[in-house]
């Protein structure tokens, strides 16, 4: 099988998953979704796995790492439904964090600050976008749906106006040349661009109807910019430790994170501006 249909291949079971997990969830317990539950605390505890392979993190702090993260994504996952048992979930995730934390202090041979940072930056950069994901899905699952075809379609966007610029007879204009050589300002319009009008379909099929055109075109712009400043920072991580992609998730695609980097910002900046602030302010 070529690198083409392979690729294929798993973008749309990729796709068909993520569209299945957030529309055509089967509900219980109350109304949760239990497979978009299931599907993304899976996902997320092995892209925190994965992001402590990159850095160097020994078995035991990934493990840990591994731990907190379902703790967190658990947590979310219910304290978004209301359910009294989040806050026994929250104290078992800051438990363990804490015991990562202080469990430096009776290992010899290891650099503190090195695991310390790699524990933090996992949890604050992977874990807590993927369980963020709860907040909007709870709040409008077709918003959550929104945010990852918004992404779809900036990345395609960008890759058509910056394929297209870089036949110019000056090429185009590099973003960050040492990060992510192939990523232009022209692409970043170009993305902006694509990205507003799948905003404006957003709003017109009802999707985003509720936050109103204007607050869905700003979904659209927010999304796209930040999805791409995720991606560079993933780009950025892998050039710093020299490796070509995260790992071998997905046949053709690399790893969890080389598919979910446009989520690590665009997932946070989505919930804090477009549902808890507006929540917050109604």
């Amino acid at each position: 099988m070529n690198n083409f249909v392979l690729r294929t291949l798993s973008a749309i079971v990729y796709a068909g998953l993520v569209i299945t997990s957030i529309v055509l969830q089967p509900q219980c317990f109350g109304g949760h979704p239990l497979l978009f539950g299931g599907l993304f605390m899976v996902i997320s505890t092995l892209a925190v796995r994965e992001f402590h392979a990159l850095v160097g993190s020994d078995i035991r702090l990934q493990s840990l790492a591994m731990i907190a993260n379902a703790l967190l994504f658990t947590t979310l996952y219910f304290l978004f439904y209301g359910d009294a048992i989040c806050s026994a979930l929250l104290v078992a995730y800051v438990a363990i964090i804490l015991f990562a934390l202080i469990a430096q202090l009776f290992r010899e041979n290891t650099n503190a600050i090195h695991s310390w940072g790699n524990l933090c930056a996992g949890q604050v950069m992977v874990a807590l976008p993927f369980a963020l994901m709860n907040g909007v899905l709870m709040h409008n699952r077709y918003l959550l749906l929104a945010l990852f075809i918004l992404l779809w379609v900036n990345d395609s966007g960008a890759y058509i106006v910056g394929s297209l610029t870089a036949k110019l007879p000056k090429g185009n204009h590099k973003m960050f040349p040492r990060v992510s050589p192939a990523k232009s300002w022209e692409g970043l319009i170009g993305g902006v661009v694509f990205s507003l009008l799948a905003g404006y379909v957003f709003y017109r099929v009802g999707w985003t109807a509720d936050m109103g055109l204007t607050n869905s075109l700003w979904f659209a712009a927010f999304g796209s910019v930040f999805g791409t400043l995720g991606d560079l920072m993933e780009s950025l991580l892998k050039r710093t430790l020299g490796v070509k992609d995260s790992g071998k998730f997905m046949p053709g695609h690399g790893g969890v994170l080389d598919r979910f980097d446009s989520l690590m910002l665009a997932t946070p900046v989505v919930y804090f501006l477009f549902v808890y602030l507006v929540n917050y302010i109604q």
